[in-house]
């Protein structure tokens, strides 16, 4: 399908239907919402040991305010209630505190929620807050560490769902040899 410009970052990436929705979420933050683009960090890794296994995903888009990771965005087309366990396990594996919001979304819906409570918190796209809700909602979230045994069962879901289970066509997750 060609070539497209990265809305955030100005980089040429593949023109593929999932990355036309990527930018478009993109856009909607930032030309509706109100994020700033140095606040959005796309394709955000993730490392992943899990026994004697390794491996690296991606988070579409992680969201900072003020050096605080405090929004995580997982695009992947279909059912967005597959992804919450996603979302819960990733915001406790990408900082030392547990990342207190996700965004989960297919492009046409969206689901938002609160990580520590796994709650969903509000639904569709009209429904994602704009930068001035999320940084008034982030400071009643004060930082809430994670434990060891938390990010080894994070890391254990991300591995299942985001690795094992994983669409063959994907080409985001990289294995690493043992």
């Amino acid at each position: 399908m060609g070539e497209l410009t990265d809305l955030v970052t100005g980089q040429t990436l593949p023109d593929t239907h999932d990355e036309r929705y990527r930018q478009r979420i993109a856009r909607l933050l930032i030309d509706t919402k109100g994020y700033r683009r140095e606040a959005i960090h796309p394709r955000f890794p993730i490392r992943l040991d899990v026994d004697d296994r390794s491996a690296r995903i991606r988070l579409d888009f992680v969201v900072k305010h003020e050096d605080r990771i405090a929004l995580l965005i997982k695009y992947g087309p279909g059912s967005l209630v597959t992804r919450h366990q996603v979302a819960y396990a990733a915001a406790r594996l990408v900082a030392p505190h547990v990342v207190p919001f996700s965004i989960v979304t297919n492009g046409e819906d969206a689901h938002w929620l609160d990580n520590r409570n796994r709650t969903l918190e509000n639904q569709g796209l009209a429904g994602i807050w704009d930068y001035r809700t999320l940084v008034e909602k982030l400071a009643a979230h004060p930082e809430l560490r994670v434990t060891p045994w938390q990010m080894t069962m994070a890391a254990r879901i991300l591995m299942a769902y985001e690795v094992d289970g994983r669409c063959p066509c994907d080409d985001t997750v990289c294995d690493y040899e043992s």
